[in-house]
């Protein structure tokens, strides 16, 4: 049974990570933690999330669980998950990274350390619904061509600290990908003010923030005489929490270095 850590357990996605941890019979939850300080700190995993007492208090850093668990799942915050990064370095840690709004000196910090030290899943959402999205909306892109204007819209939250999405972002590079473009010289990520016309190449984001919106992503292909939207809509943090389970359950073991929910899948053939 693979043992598994949870960073930032009293979070609402920690909390439902426990609890589909608790629902994989191949899974055992063997240590959580929070930030220090933190409310939650000695109180029951298990308690805390109304599945009753589990026997895991919840501990104040990722060091005091460090040496009991095969694999940790971390849906935090971008500076705190390289610090836990580092720290699964010192020990081979396997590493479930869902965390979004790495800055790319973060991500490529990341991407040596697991290549040297540990097998890491990392993608900008763990929802097996959205990775087909990945695919489908690339495959599309290649199909319609730079005859179809590309546009993304997305919504959140009023929580969410990072915009675009991460998931917005990975959809803009899987279009860019299709259409044979570099994503960061055709990406428009606002627009204010007169700003002239729509360029042949550029790729729109937008972002919403509102409610308790879990997430919603919707990619426009926009051509002459029609529109296609492709879309996907999160109603519980479920199925994020499902996904990171099946890649905690698929990545140790593993050699060292990056993957995706693309290998957990299995959908890099398509």
């Amino acid at each position: 049974m693979v043992q598994v850590l949870v960073a930032g357990a009293a979070g609402r996605m920690g909390q439902q990570i426990i609890k589909i941890i608790q629902q994989t019979p191949t899974l055992q939850l063997a240590g959580a933690f929070e930030a220090d300080g933190h409310a939650a700190i000695g109180r029951d995993a298990g308690k805390l999330c109304g599945l009753g007492n589990l026997g895991v208090p919840i501990e104040a850093d990722l060091q005091s669980v460090l040496d009991r668990g095969d694999v940790l799942i971390d849906f935090t915050f971008h500076r705190a998950s390289i610090e836990f990064a580092r720290l699964a370095a010192t020990r081979g840690l396997a590493m479930v990274v869902g965390t979004t709004g790495l800055s790319a000196d973060e991500e490529a910090e990341l991407q040596q350390l697991a290549s040297e030290n540990f097998p890491c899943v990392h993608t900008s959402n763990m929802a097996v619904g959205v990775n087909v999205l990945f695919k489908l909306v690339e495959k599309t892109a290649q199909i319609l061509g730079d005859a179809y204007d590309v546009e993304i819209i997305e919504a959140h939250h009023r929580m969410k600290k990072d915009a675009p999405s991460g998931t917005a972002i990975t959809l803009g590079k899987m279009a860019a990908a299709g259409l044979g473009r570099n994503f960061d010289e055709v990406a428009v990520k606002e627009r204010n003010g007169i700003i002239g016309a729509r360029t042949d190449t550029e790729i729109g984001i937008q972002s919403i923030r509102g409610g308790d919106i879990v997430g919603e992503h919707t990619v426009y292909f926009a051509g002459t005489g029609e529109c296609l939207q492709i879309a996907h809509r999160a109603t519980s943090r479920d199925n994020f929490a499902r996904g990171a389970a099946l890649a905690a359950a698929w990545v140790v073991g593993k050699a060292n270095g990056m993957y995706t929910m693309f290998d957990v899948l299995n959908l890099n053939k398509l």
